[in-house]
């Protein structure tokens, strides 16, 4: 039986990703799991996350399971879910300026100071919450069955500005275009939440757990 690893690092919507998982995949064991051999021997990982980066990457160094993310980030396919999205890249300004574990270069911003840096109205309440449209900027097996623009739920102040053509899979505007999906190799990650957003994001899920991890 093939298993998918939830990474417990004591934050996030572990339940709800992890029933989410089971309603789209009765083939698999899903593991919610901070031990870093049971991650390491799964077949698929997750890296969900709500809260703040600071708390986050404490807790990822203090359980030793920032190493074994990049680890299992560079060979088996692997999915990051909101703030398990924004812990992938370099730094993120939020709590002051963190590190985070540098898979993705760029720096996560907050939307408040970005607003006013681009000089556009802020087009509602910070943080973003609720549905929104994604448009799919390159194809991906995740994507599959999903049409482009579909809506997902969101909820996030910071966010990763637009990456590389060639690692933003799909991006969403909320008074400014940013990425919503970053994927390379093996990599996918989403800022909105997949195990919240009803067919479409359960779609994004089941896909992933038939994904071998290959483009």
């Amino acid at each position: 039986m093939a298993t998918i690893a939830v990474i417990d690092y004591g934050m996030g919507n572990l339940r709800s990703v992890g029933k989410a998982l089971e309603h789209v995949d009765a083939r698999s064991r899903i593991l919610v799991t901070d031990d870093p051999a049971t991650i390491r021997r799964a077949d698929r990982v997750v890296l969900p996350g709500v809260g703040a980066i600071r708390e986050c990457m404490a807790q990822l160094r203090r359980l030793e399971l920032d190493a074994v993310i990049r680890e299992v980030g560079s060979n088996k396919p692997f999915l990051g879910v909101c703030l398990g999205m924004q812990a992938l890249l370099t730094t993120s300004e939020e709590n002051g300026g963190m590190e985070a574990l540098g898979m993705f270069p760029g720096e996560v911003r907050h939307f408040t100071a970005c607003f006013a840096e681009a000089g556009v109205p802020t087009p509602g309440k910070v943080p973003h919450m609720g549905w929104n449209q994604v448009r799919q900027t390159r194809a991906h097996p995740l994507w599959r069955g999903i049409p482009d623009g579909s809506w997902f739920y969101f909820v996030h102040s910071y966010f990763v500005p637009l990456l590389d053509d060639a690692w933003t899979a799909g991006m969403t505007t909320y008074g400014l275009e940013f990425t919503a999906v970053i994927a390379r190799e093996n990599i996918i990650a989403t800022q909105f939440h997949p195990e919240k957003s009803q067919t479409a994001g359960l779609a994004l899920l089941a896909n992933f757990t038939r994904w071998d991890g290959t483009a």
